[in-house]
């Protein structure tokens, strides 16, 4: 894959005529959903390197990460006269970068893009890394490609255009990413506990605390680019999560690090009784996600349409649902397995634990 260049930037105008400089090109698109058309559209579209741009635009939230709004992508880049020597930006959350990334990657057999994440769990996560694709079949992530960015912009000034509740979905990934990677780190992200505090959009936390967060899945995918082995280590809680997800879009749709939140529950729960995770940072990990993020409303009747959800997970080997689990605060065990008695025992921790 071509090298993935992320920028902390401080003059996003200038941070962005530098990375489209880079790429040579005849064209030049922007890809927006109707909701950072109207919030984040207007903080770039006075910069002279983005005026020559052509917008598409796309439904927001993760029910448009669908084929229909990928081929909609293909059919303006087309209509408009894109060709193999153009160069999209995407201006967006996770379902944008993700999306757009897919359609860029697949377009005229592959174009350049620039992702410019817009959400906390974007900068952090979705818009790092080179992880494209659309939902498919009532499956998360199901279709898709790696494949990097030529830049990534992250700016946190974007986050001044986030709620409550999506900050605390990208605080979920940080999360994540401080229980692989130490307990210096980890116990950090634990300590904010009013709302004040989590929102870290008016104080000094967000640039220090993304620039840690990223630089935790930047070592990662560039020791392990396409997950043949350590880049699994970022999928703990994800294996639960993405079938709470997707369970989700049966009824109604969460965010997406809701979900991951509740998947590191299960996972964590699993790591005490599989690997050796100790209970006392098991229980203030799993305290801190149900004070913020509540319980998804399951009951035991919809175990197995959770354990079938699990069993469709792109990281399983047969007829075995895989997981990443933990031995301690940063030990990572990849590739371990459960039995479906031992996955229900931890959704009930996470129905009736704490």
């Amino acid at each position: 894959m071509e090298p993935q260049k992320v920028i902390i930037s401080h003059d996003l105008e200038q941070a962005l005529t530098a990375a489209i400089a880079e790429v040579r090109h005849d064209h030049l698109f922007v890809l927006v959903d109707d909701t950072t058309e109207r919030l984040c559209l207007p903080v770039i579209s006075s910069f002279e390197c983005i005026k020559p741009a052509r917008t598409i635009v796309i439904g927001s939230t993760d029910a448009n990460k669908t084929l229909d709004s990928l081929s909609h992508v293909w059919a303006e880049l087309q209509r408009m006269g894109a060709t193999r020597h153009s160069l999209m930006v995407n201006l967006g959350g996770g379902m944008v970068t993700d999306l757009g990334g897919f359609a860029a990657s697949t377009f005229k057999r592959g174009i350049p893009y620039i992702n410019i994440p817009t959400t906390l769990l974007s900068m952090v996560d979705a818009s790092v890394g080179g992880k494209t694709g659309i939902n498919f079949g009532g499956l998360k992530n199901e279709i898709g490609v790696f494949n990097n960015a030529r830049s990534v912009i992250l700016d946190t000034e974007f986050l001044r255009t986030m709620d409550r509740e999506n900050i605390l979905s990208g605080y979920a990934e940080m999360l994540k990413h401080g229980l692989i990677d130490c307990e210096e780190h980890w116990a950090t992200l634990l300590r904010p506990s009013s709302d004040d505090q989590l929102s870290i959009v008016n104080c000094q936390l967000p640039i220090t605390s993304v620039q840690r967060s990223v630089a935790v899945k930047q070592r990662i995918v560039t020791e392990d680019p396409t997950e043949q082995g350590l880049r699994k280590a970022l999928n703990l809680g994800h294996t639960a999560g993405h079938a709470f997800e997707s369970l989700a879009l049966e009824r109604q749709p969460v965010l997406h690090g809701y979900a991951v939140a509740w998947g590191l529950v299960v996972e964590l729960y699993l790591s005490c009784v599989k690997t050796g995770f100790p209970t006392d940072k098991m229980r203030a990990t799993v305290s801190f996600i149900f004070e913020h993020y509540g319980r998804m409303s399951i009951t035991c009747d919809d175990y197995p349409r959770l354990l079938e959800l699990m069993h469709h997970d792109k990281k399983n080997e047969g007829n075995t649902i895989n997981f990443t689990l933990l031995g301690a605060i940063g030990d990572i065990r990849i590739n371990q397995t459960a039995t479906e008695d031992e996955i229900k025992e931890a959704l009930d921790f996470y129905r009736e634990g704490l």
